[in-house]
């Protein structure tokens, strides 16, 4: 059943560090999201605010707002921002302060720990509350070293890998398991951020969380405890960063740790740098250069998707018409059309990893 819970998204929202409240808002297993704070978009749904789909959760201006306006009493609040170098902002750290003191239960995923906070943690000691910082690194003792376990793994593996960070990749791994389910397959998230575990998937880890040296081994353990217990007929793992981001290169642990073979290839076309580092003009490679090197570590770029933030529909598909046509593979724009298209492509891709 799932759980109650505030979002705190306080001024960024409407912005690319949002991400961890748009993932909530469009579906989350573990959470009902009752109320969205932000003062600079109060008033609005946050589903209309976020892609004009009506959710019937409110953006309201405060915390206390929040509480009023929940039908069911929430227990958790839950830091909804994703900023770089993961830092509280000077508000959000407040409003954190304020659920503590409200007897609200914090689930926080920024580097930031709330835990390690000595006023918050006092403030949450004193009321009897939980802090879940899931940032927070695991003791060694619990990580695994990579064993070579993956190679007896049955099921197929994809990975969902971008051209940048914050472009929807979570989202795409998402209704792409749910495509592959409600065709009659079975299909599992493999979750690598916090967002993921906040929407409930069962099988992964928070990647940045993890010491550099034991990465492979618990990209490897997810796999293999997933496909131990629930034998699914492929698997889709949720990336991060991108290949060559040098703020946070990432996705080669996905595909030689990981044994994925299929690659979905999410990017950005309205973005010329990548994010957060337009004023050094650190461009985003070509599509078809991230296809080669891709390929490079042996795995098949099996289509590629779009994210249309910052041109407009029409725009989109026109760009998602070239790159068919430049690419020869499925090109698709996964919150305006979906990805029923992608089913038999990954069924031709099972059946091709088990002959």
């Amino acid at each position: 059943m799932k759980s109650p819970a505030i979002v705190l998204a306080n001024r960024l929202f409407k912005t690319p560090n949002g991400k961890v409240a748009h993932g909530l808002i469009r579906g989350s297993d573990r959470y009902q999201v009752t109320a969205v704070v932000d003062p600079d978009c109060a008033g609005e749904d946050a589903g209309e605010s976020l892609d004009n789909v009506r959710r019937e959760i409110p953006i309201v201006a405060s915390l206390a707002e929040a509480l009023s306006v929940s039908e069911q009493a929430p227990r958790y609040c839950v830091v909804g921002i994703a900023t770089h170098g993961g830092h509280f902002t000077e508000e959000m750290r407040g409003t954190v302060l304020e659920a503590v003191k409200r007897g609200l239960t914090i689930v926080n995923g920024l580097h930031d720990v709330a835990s390690e906070d000595a006023e918050i943690a006092a403030a949450a000691e004193a009321a009897g509350v939980e802090l879940i910082d899931l940032r927070k690194s695991p003791a060694k003792s619990t990580l695994h070293f990579w064993e070579g376990d993956i190679q007896h793994v049955r099921a197929p593996r994809v990975a969902v890998l971008g051209t940048d960070c914050a472009l929807g990749k979570r989202t795409t791994t998402r209704l792409l398991v749910q495509a592959l389910n409600d065709s009659g397959m079975r299909a599992e998230m493999i979750y690598t951020g916090q967002t993921g575990w906040m929407q409930g998937a069962r099988y992964g880890f928070v990647f940045d969380s993890v010491i550099n040296d034991y990465v492979s081994g618990e990209v490897e353990h997810a796999i293999v405890t997933c496909d131990r217990e629930v034998e699914p007929d492929i698997m889709v793992i949720e990336g991060q960063s991108s290949l060559r981001n040098p703020s946070g290169p990432c996705g080669a642990e996905f595909l030689l740790s990981g044994g994925a073979r299929g690659v979905v290839l999410q990017h950005a076309t309205g973005r010329e740098f990548f994010e957060g580092y337009e004023e050094q003009q650190l461009r985003i490679p070509a599509v078809a250069d991230e296809i080669a090197l891709i390929a490079m570590y042996g795995a098949r770029t099996l289509a590629v998707t779009l994210n249309g933030a910052h041109v407009s529909g029409d725009e989109l598909i026109a760009q998602q018409q070239a790159y068919e046509h430049e690419l020869g593979i499925p090109v698709l724009r996964p919150l305006e059309e979906g990805l029923d298209r992608l089913v038999p492509v990954m069924q031709e891709y099972i059946e091709e990893q088990r002959r």
